[in-house]
């Protein structure tokens, strides 16, 4: 069930002020203050359902899953502005007004009414991960264990410069949603996967190549799930991801949260590339001893997270068996 809390007077990183925003979000599993709180941000393309028949990590969250639902309760909130919730309240700012951060500050302020002040872990995948690292640098001392999957604690170049392709596209395309999908896909997938999914193979009946048919049918999919602001919006916020923004010293920013911190990369990932997570962990190993390195070996690029199920259950299984779950109960 899609539930709502009503934010006022909130003020962006910026300095400006919103008089009302519109939180949406759902819960699965325990009713909340009975079990171990686990945060879920959604990427670029997801929302708040997040588990059950349609859910997009029902792979992942479910009874008896990596993420039980009869262990742990399960939050998951809409970036307010994705467009999921149907609220046009939250599509009539500008986009580029919002960073991360905000958006950070915004999931605390929702669990703050909900009377929520800790968490047994924080987990997202792509934009949500740096959501997360966003919302550990804000609260260092919130978490029992810091997930962030895909993703990094900044926006580098690389990803700064993908953002203004997707956003050149939005702009000045005649299809914009449809076209700057063609690119995005390609980005989070590798040549080797494609290569190996389609083989050069055509469609019999119009000779048209299949990989051409399968990335204009993702076109038309998300035309059907996002109105042209959300998706601005969501994108935008990719390259304002930044724990240091008002620090230049990320091993100081992040060797202050004292969650158990446990990257995911994906080692053909070609947007949050895999090399930036193995600096940050060898910059920051001998300084917090419980930051760890996980990596999802995968041809399929950034969207492995999506997709390599057994090895994302396989990894987080091994995070939860060793924490003490019963302490995180709540409220």
């Amino acid at each position: 069930m899609l539930e709502k809390i009503k934010i006022v007077d909130f003020t962006l990183e910026s300095g400006l002020q919103k008089p009302l925003l519109n939180l949406f979000y759902q819960v699965v599993g325990p009713p909340i203050g009975t079990a171990p709180i686990i945060v879920v941000n959604h990427a670029l393309t997801g929302n708040s359902n997040a588990a059950g028949e349609k859910g997009w990590w029902n792979q992942i969250i479910g009874k008896g899953k990596a993420i039980d639902i009869e262990i742990y309760t399960v939050i998951i909130f809409n970036i307010p502005g994705n467009g999921f919730d149907g609220d046009p309240n939250n599509l009539e700012y500008d986009y580029k007004q919002f960073v991360a951060k905000d958006i950070a500050m915004l999931f605390w302020l929702g669990l703050s009414h909900l009377r929520i002040n800790q968490l047994f872990a924080l987990i997202g995948g792509s934009l949500g991960g740096g959501i997360a690292w966003e919302m550990a640098a804000l609260k260092p001392n919130s978490a029992k264990n810091l997930i962030p999957i895909a993703t990094d604690w900044k926006a580098t170049d690389w990803v700064i410069g993908n953002v203004l392709v997707q956003d050149q596209l939005l702009h000045n395309s005649d299809d914009p949603i449809a076209d700057a999908r063609l690119h995005a896909m390609l980005l989070y997938r590798t040549p080797q996967s494609i290569n190996q999914k389609f083989t050069r193979k055509k469609e019999a009946a119009t000779a048209v190549f299949q990989i051409e048919n399968w990335l204009l049918f993702h076109g038309v999919a998300l035309k059907k799930r996002f109105v042209l602001p959300a998706y601005k919006l969501m994108n935008h916020l990719l390259k304002t991801i930044d724990i240091t923004k008002n620090s230049s010293d990320f091993i100081s920013e992040i060797s202050r949260i004292s969650a158990n911190i446990h990257m995911v990369s994906i080692d053909s990932d070609l947007f949050f590339t895999a090399d930036e997570t193995h600096k940050t962990y060898h910059a920051l190993k001998n300084i917090k001893p419980n930051i760890f390195h996980h990596e999802i070996k995968s041809v399929h690029g950034h969207d492995a997270f999506l997709i390599e199920h057994e090895e994302l259950t396989r990894i987080l299984k091994l995070i939860f068996q060793t924490q003490h779950q019963q302490h995180y109960v709540n409220i």
